[in-house]
């Protein structure tokens, strides 16, 4: 299973949009996509029409008293799956921190569905915590939105600091979001770090008011706005992604898709 994870230390940056933007592309492109919206403001979740509840809590997943299979939910979107969040995931670093290896928690629970799915997509919240260390232990590729802006870069040179300590470090894949090419101070910020880093996505994803109509239709960008810029630049996000990590496209039905025809079968 491929991990991938959105995480900045800054929140405000995208991350949610590009979480649920790609696991749908993912799950388009025919893998079983599975999307764990870890941020207890449960904004992927919302605009994935799923409750925010997880029946025991945080403390039930990570205590392992509830499996994280039990948590999954089926979305309206085939080979589109999520573990929703939950409002008890803000006491998540309290729970983790009373555990046997406490970073590596999160890494553990996602390997028990690694027969069941292509991708996993953690939508991670921001900030520096046990939670976030754990996002960090699990995912192969770490997607880091930046705003164009030099406190956003910032937080980028400490992110990377940290996880080159790490003993197994995943790949760092940053890229730009809320670009407004009109201004120059965008425009330079970008191109300073183009030349001091060689992996920057090439891909920049626009700033556009479309991405805050996600919440509006509760949906992902490319169900009801195909053809705009903004769902062009994340499925071009989405190809290099998948260049990079090398991963081919199978086209296989989701564990949900899968039961249900199993259903069909047998009535």
């Amino acid at each position: 299973m491929n991990t991938l994870a959105t995480y900045n230390i800054k929140g405000g940056v995208g991350k949610t949009a590009t979480a649920v933007n790609l696991a749908w592309l993912a799950a388009r492109d025919g893998r079983r996509t599975l999307l764990w919206d870890l941020d207890p403001q449960g904004a992927a979740s919302y605009v994935l029409r799923v409750r925010p509840h997880v029946k025991g809590g945080g403390k039930a997943l990570i205590r392992g008293r509830r499996s994280l299979d039990q948590a999954v939910k089926q979305t309206e979107f085939d080979g589109l799956d999520l573990v929703p969040a939950d409002f008890t995931y803000r006491n998540l670093d309290l729970v983790l921190d009373e555990e046997k290896k406490p970073t590596q928690r999160i890494a553990r629970l996602l390997a028990s569905l690694a027969d069941d799915y292509d991708v996993a997509v953690l939508d991670s919240p921001p900030g520096i915590s046990l939670v976030s260390e754990n996002v960090v232990n699990a995912a192969g590729t770490l997607l880091v939105p930046l705003i164009p802006t030099t406190l956003s870069v910032r937080t980028l040179d400490q992110l990377t600091e940290f996880v080159a300590g790490l003993d197994r470090p995943p790949t760092l894949f940053p890229f730009f979001t809320m670009v407004d090419g009109r201004k120059r101070h965008h425009r330079e910020v970008i191109e300073d770090l183009r030349a001091r880093r060689d992996d920057l996505a090439t891909t920049v994803i626009p700033a556009r008011s479309l991405v805050e109509q996600m919440a509006v239709h509760r949906a992902p960008l490319p169900t009801f706005s195909p053809r705009s810029q903004v769902t062009l630049s994340y499925e071009e996000l989405w190809a290099e992604v998948n260049d990079r990590s090398g991963q081919d496209r199978p086209r296989r039905r989701s564990r949900t898709a899968r039961a249900q025809g199993a259903q069909a079968s047998s009535s």
